[in-house]
């Protein structure tokens, strides 16, 4: 999608209740932090749904509530209003804390901005770290690494540990991490933050390329117009609140 394409409505998106095809949901979500008047709203009523095999980019100026809200998708903070369904109308938001563990755990995948590798562990031991969460069994791990590694293009790097790697090559192996335990979900904050264009551009590439042919929802922050060109969709906050601009 280009920067010319599209039209911008002035209404956050309205999903369609209880869609078959709707992997994530957000329904009048917001989110307060603080109290009385010094209280901070970094989200207002968002709405929004994404599908399998849709890449949805979040885009916003800092301070927007881009983090907020991923962090609000995917389990990591819970709204102060509203609520997030995953596919089979469960909630979210509502469930208890072991459940939306149990969640990120085996549905959801993420890739951060800072790469969020553990430094002392190899490319393979930090893409295999979801799977000894799950208690997968020696022999499935090494496996399922190597596709995730091979899937980025870096079997040949599996041995080596972060800091032996470029900037580009440590957000493979994040999304390597990310994919390993084959979620439904991919939520990536601002995952080309850190990178050169040209860099930023293929990591992009690669995202978009696994959510098709994988057929995982993902939702990704970024500020850079020339990677929302990989963009199905494209949702622009604007001071916790939503408009959708679509292809």
């Amino acid at each position: 999608m280009s920067e010319t394409q599209g039209a911008t409505s002035a209404q956050a998106v309205t999903p369609t209740e209880g869609a078959p095809d709707v992997a994530l949901r957000a329904e009048g979500v917001g989110r307060v932090f603080g109290h009385g008047a010094t209280a901070v709203h970094a989200l207002t009523d968002v709405g929004l749904a994404v599908h399998p095999g849709e890449l949805l980019v979040v885009r916003g100026p800092s301070g927007s509530g881009k983090t907020t809200l991923l962090n609000i998708l995917g389990g990591l903070d819970r709204p102060t209003t509203g609520s997030v369904h995953l596919a089979g109308d469960r909630e979210l938001s509502a469930m208890p804390e072991r459940d939306v563990l149990e969640v990120r755990r085996r549905e959801i995948g993420y890739v951060f901005q800072s790469f969020g590798l553990v430094p002392v562990l190899s490319a393979a031991e930090n893409v295999e770290v979801p799977l000894r969460l799950q208690g997968v069994d020696a022999r499935e791990r090494t496996e399922r690494v190597a596709q995730a590694l091979a899937l980025v293009g870096l079997e040949s790097h599996a041995a080596q540990r972060p800091y032996e790697l470029s900037g580009g090559q440590q957000q493979r192996v994040g999304i390597a991490r990310a994919l390993v335990a084959e979620p439904r979900i991919l939520v990536a904050d601002e995952p080309t933050g850190q990178l050169d264009s040209g860099t930023a551009a293929t990591v992009m590439d690669l995202l978009r390329d696994v959510v098709h042919e994988r057929g995982v929802a993902a939702v990704v922050s970024t500020h850079d117009p020339i990677l929302m060109q990989r963009a199905d969709r494209v949702v622009e906050l604007h001071d916790g609140r939503v408009v959708e601009r679509t292809a």
